[in-house]
C-alpha cells in the first residue's frame, strides 16, 4: 500500500475527481446532503430565472454560474477525498488477482478458481503460491511476504497453533508449506474490505456527522422559511426581492462551507488511518477514536522494547559469580528465547564462558511450561534449574534444600528496580539471580505526557508481578497498571471504565484477546495475530505495531478538531455575510440603515453577487485543509474550543469581510453589477 498520498495537483487524481463533480449532481445524491441539496435546487430556480425574468439577465446568469460553482465545487471536494482513496484502492486490486487455489479435499488436491472457495475450505500453499483467501493455518509454518498489503517488503512467519497463525489474501507464500482453512465468506474478504473502505464506497456516516447534519438541515430549513417569508414582506414594503436574490440571500447565509467539506473530512480521516497502514471497518471507529478518554496498553512491545534482557548475575552467599553465569549458561543453552540467548550472552561477555554444544546422550534439556514456570539441563549427574522465584523456592524445598533469606531479598530488590529475577539452582542449591531488565522505550514517556494533556488516561497491562510492574510504570510514567493481567482482567477493566462513562481503547493479538478487544470502544487488533483478534477488534494495524494505537487516537482527535474547526469558521462565516448582504437589499429602499452596510459596498447587486462569489470560493480554498487536516496539538476540550473561537470562529468573521470587499473592488471595476 502506498503511505504517501497523491498531491492535489496530481492529474490521476484532479482530472477524475472534475469528472465525479458532475456525476455528484444527481439528485439522488445529493439529496443526502441537505444542505447542498437545497442549493443546487437554488441553482435550478436561478437558471429557469435567466429565461423567464425580466430583470437584469446579466446579473442573474452571475449568480446562476456562481451557484453552480459553490454545488460544483463541494462535490469536488468529496471527489477529490474518494480519488485518494481509489488510486490506493487501484494497487490492492493487483493482489486479488485470479488465482487458483489448491483445496484440500478427502486427501485430495484439486485445483479450483480461488472466487469459488467456501468458508471452511482447507487448502495447500507453498513456496511461489499466492493465498487465494483470508484463512488460518492448520498445520506447518512458512515465510510469507505481505508487502502486496502492509507495504513492507520483509517477509513474516505464520504458523499453525499461535497468536500468528492468521493469514491474508492476496499474499504470497515465499518458503515451505502451510495448510490452511478458510475463515472468511466469499466477496467478504479481508482484502475486498479494505478496497471498499479505501474507496468511501461503503462509508456510513457517523453518530456525530448524523448529528451536525441534522443540525445544519435545521439551520437550513430555518433560512428557507425566513426567506420565503420575505418575499410577501418585500411586496408589502415595496422592495423587489425576486428569486434569483432571494436564493443568493439562502445560499449565503446557510453553512454551505461545512455542508460542502463535512463529506470530504470524513472520509480524509479514514484515508489518514489507510497511509498508516491501519484499517478501520467503519468511520465510527475512527471517530471514537478520537473521544477515547481511557487507553490500554501491553507492556511488551508497547512500552518497552520488547524482550528482557540479562543485565546482572546476583551469586548467593558462598557462591562466585562466574559460578553463578556457568550454571545460568548451561540453563540456557537449549533456551530460544530472546530472554535465554540473552543469559548466554551476558555470561559470554563477562567471564569468556563459551556456549557448548551438549550431544543429546549426554545433556537433557528440561523445556520451560507454564505450569512449571522453570527450565533447565540435566548433564553428567548435574541438575540446573531456572525459574521463577516462587516456583523455584517450591522446587528447592520439595528437594529439601533451604532458600535462602539474602536470595529473597535480591529477587525483592530486582522486582522494585523494575527487573525480571530468575532464580538459578544445582540440586537442592540455590547459586544465585540473574536479573533481567525491560528497557523502555525511548521517548514514551513523553508521549503518555501528551495524552495526559489531552486527558487520556494511561493504563499499563503486564503479566509481571506487581512490584515490577510499578517500577516500570513509574519509569514510562504511565497514570496507572494492572499488574499479573489475565483475560478476564482485561476483560473486567474495561466494562469497569466503561461503567463509569469512560470511553475504552486497547490492542491485542491473541484469542484470548478477543473478548477484550470486542468489549473496548477503540479495538486494535494486530494483522500479524489470530483471526479471532481481528474479526474482534474493529480497527487492523496492517504494521503488528502496538504503539500505533497512539497515532490512532491523534488521528481520531484531529478528524473531530477539523470537523470543530471548520463548523466554526462556517457559521462565523455566515454571520458576516449577513451583514454583507441584508444591508445591500433594503438599503436602496430604506436609506436610513446604508450605515449599516459596515463594508461599503457599492450597491446591493454588487454586494449580493460579491457574497456569492466569495461563498462559492472559500469553499475550494479549504479544500486542502478538510483533506489535511487541522494541525494537531495535545490540549484539553476547553483550550480546543478556545483555539476554535480565537482562530476559526474569528478568522470565519474577519476573512469574509475583507474577501467580499475586494470581490466587491474587482466586480465594481469591471462593471459586472
Amino acid at each position: 500500500m502506498p503511505h504517501k498520498p497523491a498531491s492535489l495537483l496530481d492529474a490521476s487524481i484532479l482530472v477524475p475527481a472534475i469528472g465525479g463533480s458532475f456525476r455528484k449532481l444527481d439528485p439522488r445524491l445529493m439529496v443526502k446532503n441537505p444542505v447542498m441539496f437545497v442549493t443546487l435546487v437554488g441553482a435550478v430556480l436561478t437558471t429557469v430565472s435567466i429565461f423567464t425574468s425580466q430583470a437584469d439577465r446579466g446579473f442573474i446568469t452571475q449568480l446562476s454560474v456562481w451557484l453552480w460553482f459553490t454545488v460544483l465545487f463541494a462535490n469536488f471536494a468529496e471527489a477529490v477525498a474518494e480519488g485518494r482513496g481509489k488510486a490506493q484502492a487501484d494497487s490492492l486490486r493487483k493482489a486479488r488477482k485470479d488465482t487458483l487455489a489448491r483445496r484440500l479435499k478427502n486427501g485430495q488436491e484439486s485445483h479450483v478458481p480461488a472466487p469459488l472457495l467456501e468458508k471452511g475450505d482447507l487448502v495447500v500453499c507453498e513456496a511461489g503460491d499466492v493465498i487465494p483467501a483470508d484463512g488460518e493455518v492448520i498445520e506447518g509454518i512458512a515465510s510469507v511476504d505481505e508487502a502486496a498489503i502492509t507495504g513492507e517488503s520483509a517477509p513474516v512467519i505464520r504458523e499453525s497453533g499461535g497468536d500468528r497463525s492468521a493469514v491474508t489474501g492476496g499474499t504470497k507464500v515465499i518458503s515451505d508449506r502451510i495448510v490452511i482453512r478458510i475463515t472468511s465468506e466469499k466477496g467478504n474478504t479481508f482484502l475486498d474490505r479494505m478496497i471498499a473502505m479505501v474507496e468511501g464506497a461503503k462509508r456510513q456516516k457517523t453518530p456525530n456527522e448524523i448529528a451536525l447534519t441534522i443540525l445544519l438541515s435545521a439551520m437550513t430549513l430555518i433560512f428557507l422559511l425566513v426567506c420565503i417569508t420575505l418575499k410577501p414582506f418585500g411586496i408589502y414594503s415595496g422592495v423587489a426581492f425576486s428569486i434569483p436574490v432571494l436564493v443568493a440571500l439562502l445560499v449565503c447565509l446557510i453553512p454551505t462551507t461545512i455542508g460542502g467539506l463535512l463529506s470530504a473530512i470524513g472520509i480524509s480521516g479514514i484515508d489518514r488511518l489507510i497511509r498508516r497502514n491501519v484499517m478501520a471497518t467503519s468511520g465510527r471507529a475512527v471517530e471514537a477514536a478520537g473521544d477515547i478518554d481511557v487507553l490500554l496498553l501491553d507492556k511488551t512491545g508497547t512500552i518497552t522494547i520488547g524482550n528482557r534482557m540479562a543485565s546482572d548475575f546476583r551469586p548467593a552467599n558462598g557462591i562466585t559469580e562466574q559460578q553463578l553465569a556457568d550454571a545460568g549458561q548451561l540453563a540456557s543453552l537449549a533456551d530460544e528465547t530472546p530472554e535465554g540467548r540473552s543469559i548466554v550472552v551476558l555470561a559470554k561477555d563477562k567471564f569468556n564462558i563459551r556456549g557448548r554444544e551438549l550431544a543429546a546422550p549426554h545433556a537433557t534439556f528440561v523445556p520451560f511450561t507454564a505450569q512449571t514456570r522453570m527450565s533447565g539441563v540435566d548433564l553428567e549427574g548435574r541438575s540446573i534449574r531456572k525459574g521463577a522465584a516462587d516456583s523455584m523456592k517450591s522446587y528447592i524445598e520439595g528437594k529439601g534444600g533451604v532458600y535462602p533469606a539474602e536470595v529473597a531479598k535480591a529477587v525483592e530488590a530486582a522486582s522494585r528496580a523494575g527487573r525480571t529475577p530468575l532464580v538459578v539452582a544445582e540440586g537442592s542449591q540455590v547459586l544465585g539471580v540473574v536479573e533481567l531488565k525491560d528497557v523502555v522505550k525511548g521517548g514514551i514517556k513523553e508521549r503518555f505526557a501528551q495524552l495526559r494533556k489531552m486527558g487520556i488516561k494511561t493504563v499499563m497491562i503486564t503479566g509481571d508481578n506487581p512490584m515490577t510492574a510499578a517500577a516500570i510504570a513509574a519509569e514510562a510514567g504511565v497514570d496507572d497498571f494492572m499488574a499479573q493481567a489475565t483475560p478476564e482482567d482485561k476483560l473486567k477493566r474495561i466494562r469497569a471504565e466503561q461503567a463509569e462513562g469512560h470511553l475504552v481503547a486497547m490492542t491485542g493479538d491473541g484469542t484470548n484477546d478477543a473478548p477484550a478487544l470486542a468489549q473496548a470502544d477503540v479495538g486494535v487488533a494486530m494483522n500479524t495475530g489470530t483471526q479471532a483478534a481481528r474479526e474482534a477488534g474493529n480497527m487492523v494495524d496492517l504494521d503488528s505495531n502496538p504503539t500505533k494505537l497512539i497515532e490512532i487516537v491523534e488521528i481520531g482527535k484531529q478528524l473531530l478538531m477539523t470537523r470543530g474547526s471548520l463548523t466554526t469558521f462556517s457559521i462565523a462565516n455566515d454571520i458576516a455575510k449577513y451583514f454583507a448582504i441584508i444591508p445591500a437589499m433594503l438599503m436602496a429602499t430604506f436609506p436610513a440603515i446604508a450605515p449599516l452596510n459596515v463594508m461599503g459596498l457599492a450597491s446591493p447587486q454588487s454586494a449580493i453577487l460579491s457574497a456569492v462569489i466569495f461563498n462559492a470560493l472559500i469553499i475550494i480554498a479549504l479544500i486542502p485543509l478538510a483533506l489535511k487536516g487541522v494541525a494537531y496539538k495535545p490540549m484539553g476540550a476547553a483550550a480546543v474550543l478556545q483555539r476554535n473561537l480565537l482562530v476559526y470562529g474569528a478568522g470565519g468573521i474577519i476573512i469574509p469581510f475583507i474577501g467580499i470587499k475586494a470581490i466587491d473592488v474587482i466586480v465594481t471595476t469591471l462593471h459586472l453589477a
